[in-house]
C-alpha cells in the first residue's frame, strides 16, 4: 500500500476510463468472447465445477475477514478481555470489505446506475439497451452491473495482503490480484458484468484499502494504536456488559 501501487492504480483508471469512454463497443467485443450465438447463452453459466468457484471465492474472501469480525464483537461483549487479533488489523479488515463490498457497491452504485448486465442487452439476445460504463441512464432498475460487487469482493484481498510480513507482502499482493482476475473473469464469462464493471471494481477496492492503511497506520495525523483500539471498543461495550452482569447477579466496577 505505498504510493506506487497508487499511482499504477491511478494510472489504470485514467486509461481504462478514457479509453471504454470513447470505445464503449470494446466492453462488447470482450463479453462476446464468452458468448455462443448458436446457444444465445453465456455457455460457461450452466458449468457445475464454475458455479462452484465462484460461491468458494466469495467464501474464501469472507472467511479472511470472519477473525475481524469475531475479534470485534467478541470485545463489545466482554470489553475486560484483550481482543482476538490487534485492534488495528481488526478495524482495517472489517472497515474496508464493509466499504467496498457492501457500501460502495450493492448499496450505492449497483441500486442507482443503472446499466444492464450483458446477459440482458440486445447484442446478446436481451431485452435491453447496452450502454457505456460511464452512463447510468440504463433500463436496469436494481442489482444492475456497474460495478460488480464479487469483484470488488474478491480484490478486497488487497486488504489482508497488506497486513501480510514485508517479506511475504509481494507475494501475496500478486496472489490477490490473481485472486481478483479470476473471480472477475468468471463473472464476465457468466455473462454477469462487462469489463469496465470489473474493472472499476477492483480499482475501488484498491483505492478504498490504500485510503484506510493510510488512515490506520501511515499518517502521523490519523494514525491509530493497537491499545488505542481496544479502549473505544471497550468503553462502547462496557454499559452492556455491566447490565448483563447485574442481571446475572454481578457486579462489575
Amino acid at each position: 500500500m505505498n504510493r506506487t501501487g497508487l499511482f499504477i492504480a491511478l494510472g489504470l483508471s485514467l486509461v481504462i476510463g478514457l479509453l471504454f469512454g470513447i470505445f464503449p463497443e470494446l466492453d462488447l467485443k470482450l463479453a462476446a468472447l464468452f458468448y455462443d450465438s448458436t446457444s444465445t447463452s453465456f455457455p460457461l453459466k450452466q458449468n457445475g465445477l464454475a458455479s462452484l468457484a465462484r460461491d468458494g471465492a466469495m467464501w474464501i474472501a469472507w472467511a479472511l475477514a470472519l477473525p475481524a469480525l469475531i475479534a470485534i464483537v467478541a470485545k463489545l461483549l466482554r470489553p475486560d478481555r484483550p481482543m482476538l487479533i490487534p485492534g488495528r488489523a481488526a478495524v482495517f479488515l472489517l472497515v474496508t470489505i464493509l466499504l467496498s463490498a457492501v457500501v460502495l457497491t450493492n448499496l450505492t452504485f449497483k441500486s442507482y446506475w443503472g446499466r444492464p448486465r450483458p446477459v440482458v442487452v440486445t447484442e446478446f439476445n436481451g431485452p435491453w439497451q447496452f450502454v457505456p460504463w460511464w452512463d447510468p441512464r440504463g433500463e436496469c432498475g436494481r442489482n444492475c452491473s456497474f460495478f460488480s460487487g464479487e469483484g470488488a469482493t474478491a480484490f478486497w484481498t488487497y486488504a489482508p495482503a497488506a497486513l501480510t510480513p514485508p517479506a511475504w507482502r509481494p507475494l501475496a499482493y500478486v496472489a490477490a490480484t490473481l485472486f481478483g482476475i479470476a473471480t472477475s473473469g468468471l463473472r464476465m464469462a457468466f455473462g454477469g458484468h462487462f469489463f469496465t464493471d470489473v474493472a472499476a471494481a477492483g480499482l475501488v477496492s484498491f483505492f478504498v484499502i490504500w485510503l484506510a492503511y493510510a488512515w490506520i497506520y501511515r499518517w502521523p495525523s490519523t494514525r491509530l494504536s493497537d491499545a488505542q483500539i481496544e479502549v473505544a471498543l471497550a468503553r462502547w461495550g462496557w454499559p452492556g456488559y455491566r447490565l448483563w452482569q447485574r442481571w446475572r447477579g454481578r457486579e462489575v466496577g
